[in-house]
């Protein structure tokens, strides 16, 4: 078994107590003060992520954008300077490689980056594509990666850095310092709140978060693990790639038809025709959120009924803890996806009743 890697915070979170888990290959931290209190926490007030394990591929030269409209499903020409976009990266089936954020830093030059278990997997599909009038580096050991996310996000990071926050709106970015450290700071995160995510050299991340976490103690912020993000992203219907879409998910499938461009100014991109299909005529099954009926806690993995059919697994699934309810994901054939359809999952033996509800399952005050 190969050594789990470390974040250049591994040592803070070590030394603050934090509960430890290997994910995708690194040493991460699952928990500090409790899975609800960070949760509640970043609903309320604010909460604190090391999220340094994510890739990040730059790309950059005059043939940039081509390359990335050739593979990914987004129309990247639609990006300015200072913008972020949510894509994939398409096979020819239509499913992703990954999904991804692309970032414009510069009129030729561009910040991809993908999910941490898929870095290498993403790196040498990007090769396969061969890209040609750029080049393509793989800059993930470059950055630290640290998400403040919550309502109170806006106040505790104001006084830390000279970049005008209410400037950067939401999937923008700016380039500038924070706690005296050079930072790229971007509206974006995985938890369904208002909060930033950022990117900075890893020498200077300890630092950093010691300062965001002193500063941010009067409001309420408490560092958060990984078991928090992925119960705070459920609730925001923000998916997990490898749970609720992979390689064998179309993107129209999973319902990400609104980041799969069909623009004819895009031209021809990985999976376009299966994808523009499945886009006008429909697809076969449907990623929907249920929420339980009757008392059961719905994991990964346990198997979804209609009637007496077996009709696939839950994709993710927990208990809520913000919305006091036990939710999930699964795929259903699309004439049984509709909102109020009944369904069962299997819970440790039983069939526990549920029901297909709209999603997100919750959304922030604005």
């Amino acid at each position: 078994m190969s050594e789990l890697r470390q974040t250049p915070l591994h040592g803070v979170h070590v030394e603050s107590g934090a509960k430890m888990v290997p994910f995708g290959g690194w040493d991460m931290p699952v928990e500090y003060s409790g899975l609800i209190a960070e949760h509640q926490a970043v609903r309320t007030a604010a909460g604190l992520f090391d999220v340094s394990h994510m890739g990040e591929f730059e790309v950059t030269g005059p043939g940039a954008l081509a390359f990335l409209q050739r593979v990914t499903a987004n129309n990247a020409a639609k990006l300015e300077v200072g913008q972020a976009q949510y894509s994939a990266l398409p096979m020819p089936t239509g499913c992703p490689v990954d999904d991804i954020i692309v970032y414009r830093r510069g009129a030729e030059r561009y910040l991809i980056v993908v999910n941490a278990a898929n870095v290498a997997k993403d790196w040498a599909w990007l090769q396969s594509q061969q890209p040609s009038g750029c080049a393509l580096e793989d800059r993930s050991d470059a950055f630290a990666l640290i998400a403040l996310q919550g309502p109170r996000a806006d106040t505790i990071l104001r006084g830390l850095t000279s970049l005008d926050l209410p400037t950067i709106g939401f999937y923008r970015f700016a380039e500038g310092a924070v706690c005296g450290e050079p930072a790229i700071v971007a509206r974006t995160g995985y938890t369904g709140e208002d909060g930033f995510e950022l990117f900075l050299a890893p020498h200077a991340a300890a630092a950093v978060w010691r300062q965001l976490v002193e500063a941010g103690r009067p409001h309420g912020l408490l560092p958060a693990g990984l078991g928090a993000r992925d119960t705070l992203r459920l609730e925001a219907r923000m998916m997990l790639y490898g749970n609720d879409m992979d390689e064998t998910t179309t993107l129209i499938e999973a319902g990400l038809g609104w980041i799969v461009s069909l623009d004819e100014a895009k031209g021809d991109f990985n999976g376009r025709s299966v994808l523009k299909e499945q886009k006008t005529s429909g697809a076969p099954r449907k990623l929907v959120g249920f929420e339980t009926t009757e008392r059961g806690i719905p994991r990964h993995g346990y198997p979804v009924f209609l009637g007496d059919k077996e009709t696939g697994a839950v994709t993710s699934g927990s208990f809520a803890p913000f919305l006091q309810k036990s939710i999930g994901l699964t795929y259903l054939p699309t004439e049984r996806a509709e909102v109020g359809t009944e369904l069962a999952v299997g819970i440790r033996g039983r069939r526990v009743a549920a029901r297909v509800v709209p999603t997100p399952f919750y959304k922030r005050p604005r």
